[in-house]
Order: structure tokens, then C-alpha cells, then sequence
């Protein structure tokens, strides 16, 4: 790779609650895409708002980051719905920012969900066929971003959606090539996610828990704000990909 998009959560509080460390502000610069909360896991109006305004102030593309309707849970917990139900919340979620990043004169780059919902959507077919043909009709330039081999990416690929798939620097795959999933992650070592990262762009493979290497395919890095020093890992990680000669370029 010469150049990779890196993506982080951003915006991911609540009135006067804040998810993670709160270093939304030192983090921005650094990446290339950003997911900003859209008020049903996190997020409000002026939250929303403010990251939109810092993420334009810092030339970084911006994208809806639509969850499940539980603040409680940050969108962490699965909600039985139809799959109707829930297209219908990601595209209230969606045009929310889409009306504050014209505001701001911005438009969105891309549409990227949540936690729970964006693992319910790569597995299953009803809601992925729906939300991706959904986005064609309305916003057929929308980016999607999902994992690789995932429905929403087979369903995407189908009808011509563009579609960026991820690699998940802080969080453990297994052989399948799933994230293992986690409500809570502890302090990971900056050096080893970015020498994890570095290894996956320049050889397309991670280590698996099982101790075996997969190969990995994506077009995008995703460190998530709330992992307990999220800044250290994006700053270890930025250093050694520019140092390697791999630039940090929101997808073209």
C-alpha cells in the first residue's frame, strides 16, 4: 500500500457525558475519515455539530456513524427489530447529520454503523440487501463501510454501491476472519497495533487468537476513539505507516 485511509469515532457523548478518554480534539487531525455519532448510541445535535465543524476545520472527510436506539448500551447490545424498523433509524440517522454538514458546507463522504447494528448487518442478509439498496437509491455516491466479505460488502459489490472495507487495529480477529467481540477493551500497547497495522498493509495478513495467520483485505484503518488510549495507539500507528512510506489519504 502507498496510501490508507485511517477512520476513528468521533462525537461519541452526550450532553455533558463523554465516551473514552475525550481527546476528540487531538485526535481529528490525525486521521483521514471521520464517523460521527448520530444520536441513537451517542451523539446530539450539538455535538454532532461541533465534531462536523472541527472535522471541516481539519480537512478530514466526514461520515454518519448510525446505531442502535440504546445510549444505555452504546449501541453494544443487539435490539430485536425488523429489518424495516431498523433501515428506517439509519436513514433518520443519516439525514440528520447530512442537514448539519450542509450547515457546516460539507457533505458526507460516507455511511458507516454502529457497534451491534454494523455486525448484525454484516451477518445478516435481510438487513444488508435493504440498507444497501436503499442507500443506492438515495445517495448512490455514498461510501459504505463494512468488512471484507461481509453481506452488506457481497450486497454492495451486487448493485454498485462503493464500498471501502476495514481493518480493525484494536481489536483481535480469529480464524474465520471475525472481530472477536468485546463490550469492554482494555490498554493495548501503541507499538504492537501499529506494528499489527503495518504488517496488514504491507503484507495483507494478521495473527489470528489462535495464533495462525489469515490473509486480510481492506482499504481503511479503524482505531476506535473509546478504546482506553486511543490517541497513543493512532499516533504510534500514523508514525510508523508515514515512516514506512504509506500515506494517510481518506478514500478517492
Amino acid at each position: 500500500m502507498r496510501s490508507v485511509d485511517l477512520n476513528s469515532d468521533m462525537g461519541e457523548g452526550f450532553g455533558p457525558w463523554t465516551i473514552g478518554d475525550g481527546v476528540d480534539a487531538e485526535i481529528m487531525p490525525l486521521i483521514s475519515s471521520a464517523n460521527i455519532a448520530t444520536g441513537f448510541h451517542a451523539g446530539d445535535p450539538s455535538i454532532m455539530s461541533s465534531t462536523v465543524k472541527m472535522a471541516r476545520e481539519q480537512g478530514v472527510s466526514i461520515g454518519a456513524h448510525p446505531g442502535f436506539h440504546d445510549l444505555k448500551g452504546f449501541g453494544r447490545r443487539h435490539i430485536n427489530a425488523t429489518a424495516d424498523e431498523l433501515i428506517n433509524d439509519i436513514i433518520y440517522q443519516i439525514g440528520a447529520l447530512r442537514e448539519i454538514a450542509k450547515m457546516h458546507g460539507l457533505t458526507l463522504q460516507h455511511v458507516k454503523p454502529h457497534g451491534a447494528l454494523y455486525m448484525h448487518a454484516a451477518r445478516d442478509e435481510e438487513i444488508a440487501k435493504l440498507l444497501v439498496t436503499q442507500l443506492h437509491a438515495m445517495a448512490p455516491e455514498l461510501l459504505i463501510y463494512t468488512m471484507h466479505g461481509s453481506k452488506v460488502h457481497q450486497q454492495a459489490l451486487e448493485v454498485g454501491q462503493p464500498v471501502v472495507c476495514e481493518f480493525y487495529a484494536d481489536r483481535d480477529y480469529d480464524l474465520s476472519g471475525s472481530i472477536i467481540l468485546t463490550r469492554k477493551v482494555g490498554p493495548l500497547d501503541p507499538d504492537h497495533v501499529a506494528e499489527k497495522v503495518l504488517k496488514a498493509c504491507q503484507e495483507g495478513k494478521v495473527k489470528t487468537v489462535e495464533g495462525k495467520e489469515i490473509d486480510i483485505q481492506f482499504d481503511s484503518i479503524c482505531i476506535h476513539s473509546d478504546t482506553p488510549g486511543a490517541l497513543g495507539l493512532i499516533q504510534s500507528t500514523k508514525s510508523l505507516l508515514e515512516s514506512n512510506g504509506i500515506s494517510i489519504l481518506a478514500p478517492q
